[in-house]
């Protein structure tokens, strides 16, 4: 009977020990990688002083990450004609808007110099998303490290799992919701379209056929976004055409004003259940900071790969 216990007791430590290392730590990379942190920041504070819009391309970068497998960096994976390996990078949601993978490989390659195989791209994708934000004005947040890469990618999860911007406010809470977010952190992640751009082909039925739209608004889009499909479907507009490259809480004074770009985006504000949540936001930035913040760390903890699950890639684009 002792014997079983000690046994017990042993098995039980070793659990635990398990569960504790498979944590995410802010101070993860402080003894391995002392310089990591610093390093990733400064090239993207580069980066966004170099053209504004990347802020938001290295945000979205990291969304699209954790929406599909996790934060493991399989977004990043690119297709290999030769393996027949096929990324998330063709996925619907992906092809010809996501954007930030040269700035990533750039980041990857100045972190290795410094620590060889040491820090993964998953990780640098969440200090590069907060970074970001802090570089355009937004808060910042502890970023919990050890992420680990991941050696697949999902075309489907990607294809599916990735919110439309023609959703509607139900479809939108039940996406999030299987993520675990609340309502309201949907809402409140939704604001993240405070930065960035969309292209025509994204919001072409909203200026066109929605009737919650401010109408000079909508005008005011229909020379840059032709009505026959196919005609500027890349042309761009800004989500926030308040303050397009300052990240602050104008998305929900936009949206107050019947001005969300993406027809997702005005379903917030349209006598749902997120309404009060859009004018809080709206009268109350540090509320909206506040809750980003926490809302992004909860977002860097969907999956993660940690301990010796996964690999840490010597590049970003391709597996060890």
């Amino acid at each position: 009977m002792a014997s079983s216990s000690v046994s017990s007791c042993l098995l039980l430590l070793l659990c635990l020990a398990a569960v504790a290392s498979a944590q995410l730590s802010p101070t993860f990379y402080d003894s391995s990688c002392p310089n990591a942190l610093s390093t990733i920041k400064i090239a993207v504070n580069a980066a966004v002083q170099k053209e504004n819009r990347m802020g938001a391309s290295l945000l979205r970068l990291h969304f699209h990450d954790c929406f599909v497998q996790g934060c493991d960096a399989s977004v990043l994976l690119a297709d290999n004609a030769a393996t027949g390996f096929t990324g998330e990078q063709g996925a619907a949601p992906n092809a010809g808007s996501l954007r930030g993978f040269d700035v990533i490989a750039n980041i990857k390659a100045q972190v290795e110099a410094v620590c060889k195989q040491t820090v993964s791209c998953a990780d640098i994708l969440a200090v590069a998303a907060r970074d970001s934000v802090v570089a355009l004005g937004g808060p910042s947040w502890t970023v919990p490290l050890g992420r680990r890469d991941s050696t697949t990618a999902s075309l489907s999860l990607a294809n599916s799992d990735l919110p439309p911007p023609f959703f509607n406010l139900g479809q939108l809470i039940t996406a999030f919701g299987n993520k675990g977010f609340t309502a309201t952190e949907m809402a409140t992640l939704s604001g993240a379209h405070t930065i960035g751009q969309a292209q025509c082909k994204n919001f072409r039925d909203h200026i066109y056929n929605d009737t919650n739209i401010n109408q000079g608004f909508a005008s005011s889009l229909k020379a840059n976004c032709p009505r026959p499909t196919g005609s500027g479907d890349g042309n761009l507009a800004p989500l926030d055409t308040t303050t397009p490259y300052s990240f602050d809480n104008a998305y929900y004074s936009n949206l107050l004003s019947q001005k969300g770009l993406l027809h997702s985006d005005q379903e917030l504000f349209n006598g749902g259940s997120t309404d009060n949540t859009v004018r809080n936001f709206a009268s109350n930035s540090a509320a909206f900071s506040s809750a980003f913040a926490a809302a992004m760390v909860k977002m860097g903890n969907l999956s993660p790969l940690t301990g010796s699950q996964g690999q840490i890639r010597l590049t970003c684009s391709t597996v060890n």
